[in-house]
């Protein structure tokens, strides 16, 4: 069976074909189709807390896009989630409902929780020792979720209003970082071992540019010097030197400065980039819920 999901995220909107594949020991989330477009819903919402009309039309070009695909692929079920910019965005609801109207695709706004809820329900199909204790770090566009768990359960979760786009345009409140620092302090114990993982895309552009295998961690002086040597260079030298497309050229220094800050805020010296994120939490989801 094959399922649809659609994120709409801050930076981009992604479209995620996928089939739930089962044996004796595995399940696994086979990628049968992916495609990408640059949104920026953020960069409008955080200026101006709205969306364009012009920005509202793309928006519908891009979900009759991912409809025409879909159909392409005979999918068994669809469901298309909305995160930080739609949250924030005055007129969220209003575009909601004109998506609805003009591609018969219902968009959910969901809150941060249930994005991170939809994110780990993959988690436990990674082959890793969950006796220990681990931690989850996302940045996106628009919002970092942070969450903590302990004997395979999550004990504590914060979603940040600090993320690539949000830093760009200069919307973030100046508190933020002493608010992630005191709430790690609190809920996070750093003389205990944790495993560190990361999602998002642009720690798992990093780690490929680093050259790293799958699940193979990154170290965090490995993360540091990539930083340094990106924020030295202009957008277009990161887009020559990388081949890095346009709206990832300007968006991973203020990620990776993020995953950096919390890092070291956990003492922490490496982690693992498992390459899976909201879309594949959806198709999981969706997976479950037809075999229920």
């Amino acid at each position: 069976m094959k399922f649809a999901a659609i994120d709409i995220g801050t930076n981009a909107a992604r479209l995620l074909i996928g089939e739930v594949l089962k044996d004796e020991e595995f399940t696994t989330i086979q990628k049968v189709s992916y495609s990408r477009i640059p949104l920026r819903l953020g960069e409008e919402v955080f200026d101006s807390g709205r969306i364009s009309e012009k920005k509202a039309m793309d928006f519908v070009k891009a979900i009759m896009a991912f409809s025409l695909i879909t159909d392409i692929f005979s999918v068994k079920a669809m469901r298309a989630c909305a995160t930080s910019a739609m949250r924030e965005a005055e007129n969220g609801e209003l575009i909601r409902e004109l998506i609805q109207r003009e591609t018969k695709i219902p968009i959910e706004i969901i809150s941060g929780d249930e994005e991170a809820e939809l994110i780990f329900g993959t988690f436990f199909l990674l082959d890793f020792d969950r006796t220990i204790p681990f931690i989850v770090v996302d940045v996106g566009g628009g919002s970092t979720e942070v969450s903590v768990f302990e004997k395979g359960e999550r004990v504590a979760a914060k979603s940040f209003k600090v993320g690539t786009l949000r830093l760009l345009k200069g919307k973030t409140d100046e508190n933020i970082w002493t608010d992630i620092h005191d709430w790690l302090a609190q809920h996070v114990d750093v003389t205990t071992v944790h495993q560190i993982f990361a999602t998002g895309g642009n720690i798992n552009k990093a780690h490929k540019m680093l050259g790293a295998g799958h699940m193979e961690p990154l170290s965090l002086d490995e993360i540091q010097e990539l930083r340094d040597d990106l924020y030295a260079l202009t957008i277009k030298q990161r887009i020559r030197n990388y081949q890095l497309k346009p709206d990832r050229a300007d968006v991973i220094v203020p990620a990776l400065d993020i995953y950096l800050y919390i890092l070291k805020e956990l003492d922490c010296k490496e982690i693992i980039v498992p390459k899976i994120g909201l879309s594949d939490g959806m198709i999981y989801d969706m997976y479950m819920k037809e075999i229920s």
